[in-house]
């Protein structure tokens, strides 16, 4: 007779959809909901991190984000919406108002990606990965916001158009031309320290 194997609860949750999650927190299973703010909360900071330039201001955007989606959750209707795709529609949204009350006084500095752990790569190799994001940072700050928001949905966070168009409450032809406008200039931003930061014609 064959042992029955037993599922962890963590498990369970990895597996569970983000809807079931939200719906089961509503409901009044707070691990339910500690489970999706491990889920969503990472990819958003990642989001908003790389739109506004500071650490600080995304953890601001991401807590008003979640806090947001806990206070609509019981009125939450299943098949409606992906959780995640409205989850980054808020938190665009936010990212939004923040650039706009910002453009008055200057951009603050850029620290977007954390230095690799010293014994995992070479001092040369440590500068370049950081010197290769504060450039594409800065690349990204250069361009115009919504180019800006639509570049980092689709090739830092990889969603697909239509996705972006949802978020972004705007056409799908719309975000590609946003996103081939923003890929072109930053393409050109970073044009002329290609070979010193590594990276190719693509």
């Amino acid at each position: 007779m064959g042992m029955e194997r037993k599922i962890s609860p963590a498990a369970l949750a990895d597996e569970a959809p983000d809807e079931a999650l939200l719906v089961a927190f509503a409901n009044g299973d707070g691990r339910a909901g500690r489970d999706l703010l491990a889920r969503l909360a990472p990819m958003l900071f990642g989001y908003a991190t790389r739109v506004l330039g500071e650490r600080s201001e995304a953890e601001d955007v991401v807590q008003e984000t979640m806090m947001r989606l806990w206070k609509i959750a019981p009125d939450w209707r299943q098949g409606e919406a992906k959780v995640s795709t409205w989850a980054y529609r808020v938190a665009a949204n936010l990212c939004t108002d923040r650039l706009r009350r910002r453009k008055t006084r200057a951009a603050s500095p850029i620290d977007a990606v954390a230095e690799p752990e010293a014994d995992l790569m070479s001092a040369v190799e440590v500068m370049t990965e950081k010197d290769r994001a504060e450039a594409l940072a800065t690349a990204l700050h250069a361009l115009p916001e919504r180019q800006r928001q639509a570049v980092v949905l689709r090739h830092l966070e990889g969603f697909s158009n239509p996705e972006i168009a949802r978020i972004m409450d705007i056409g799908v032809e719309a975000v590609e031309s946003l996103t081939a406008r923003g890929k072109r200039g930053l393409k050109a931003a970073l044009s002329g320290r290609k070979e010193e930061l590594g990276y190719g014609d693509d």
